[in-house]
């Protein structure tokens, strides 16, 4: 060999290698917002620092490897008590929908791939508001792997609590068919504000809507499920009629969506087999390793433009930090396959 041959097959390594690695830390960009101004219950706002702390209890570089942008989360403004009952906080929601939707859109628009990690659930309506405002022309399908159907909106809900509302400000419904609420004036202009962030609405349809898991809902979404034949692919149907069947049979349902949106509810999981480490567990949920593998094969269409986890609380958590510690595994085994199916 030639030193010449030497020195230039060098060279060429070396310029793959460094692509290599600027696609790594570029490809894949976290956003972090610690919200918990939609939860019921305090702490969630603790979530994403607890699921560091997983990864450097297991010695992993992956906080080290992916590029972080914090997202300010109006946390502060828990001190002061709530004009809006039906819709507690929304008018400091609706800051962090615009703030959050806006963050999702420019990480697309840059090139990258945004995964969120959120404090409450309220925040997704943001992120699916912002996957939409980056492709305005697409079809948006939605992968919900959670305990709860969070379809409530101001009229419906029985709590207030803007953690359970995502989906239909997403889908910029009401449900006043079966209100139980009358909502005041101010509360009105919030919610119209969530529901039109990026100036469309609904975002997607609910045909484009796939439950996993969802085993806790009250009657009023109940009412929406049914009327629009959302599917829901509660824990033991997946486990008899098995798991490949049942999310094959969901990607065939989205098929016609040009990217989809998933969000990872870590309530979604049985919390008597991992923990009560969540705002709102609920027992006979999934495994670690079932969610994952949902979620794994629905990034592997290649159609995943966002990805989303949320509610993890470790001040709630009665193993410690094991909710945590749970969500980091799932995490760190997914993230490889966005990567691969950019």
């Amino acid at each position: 060999m030639s030193e010449i041959y030497k020195y230039t097959g060098s060279i060429r390594k070396n310029v793959t290698f460094a692509a290599s690695k600027i696609s790594v830390i570029m490809a894949v960009k976290i956003l972090n917002m610690n919200s918990e101004l939609g939860a019921g219950t305090r702490g969630a706002s603790l979530g994403t620092a607890a699921v560091k702390i997983a990864s450097l209890n297991k010695r992993s570089d992956y906080f080290k490897k992916y590029p972080m942008k914090v997202l300010p989360d109006l946390n502060d403004e828990l001190v002061n008590d709530t004009n809006t009952p039906y819709a507690r906080n929304i008018e400091h929601i609706a800051k962090i929908y615009e703030t959050t939707a806006k963050a999702v859109k420019e990480t697309i628009d840059e090139g990258q791939f945004p995964v969120v990690l959120s404090g409450d659930h309220s925040t997704a309506g943001a992120s699916i508001a912002g996957l939409k405002m980056a492709h305005p022309d697409k079809r948006v399908g939605v992968v919900w792997v959670d305990a709860h159907g969070d379809l409530h909106s101001p009229y419906s809900s029985p709590s207030g609590n803007v953690h359970g509302m995502p989906l239909a400000t997403a889908l910029g419904h009401d449900n006043e068919e079966r209100k139980i609420n009358d909502i005041d004036e101010e509360t009105k202009k919030y919610w119209e504000q969530l529901k039109n962030v990026g100036g469309i609405c609904p975002k997607f349809n609910p045909e484009d809507l796939v439950f996993f898991g969802v085993r806790d809902t009250e009657e009023p979404e109940d009412f929406i499920i049914k009327k629009h034949n959302i599917p829901n692919y509660k824990v033991e149907e997946v486990r008899y009629r098995g798991l490949d069947t049942c999310v094959d049979e969901a990607i065939e349902k989205l098929s016609d969506c040009d990217i989809i949106y998933v969000t990872f509810d870590v309530d979604s999981m049985d919390c008597d087999l991992i923990s009560k480490g969540t705002g709102t567990p609920v027992s006979k949920g999934f495994d670690d390793k079932e969610v994952t593998h949902i979620m794994k094969k629905f990034i592997e269409t290649g159609k995943v433009g966002c990805f989303e986890m949320v509610e993890v609380n470790p001040t709630l958590d009665e193993k410690q930090n094991k909710m945590a510690e749970t969500a980091f595994d799932v995490l760190e085994e997914l993230t490889p396959a966005i990567e691969n199916n950019i």
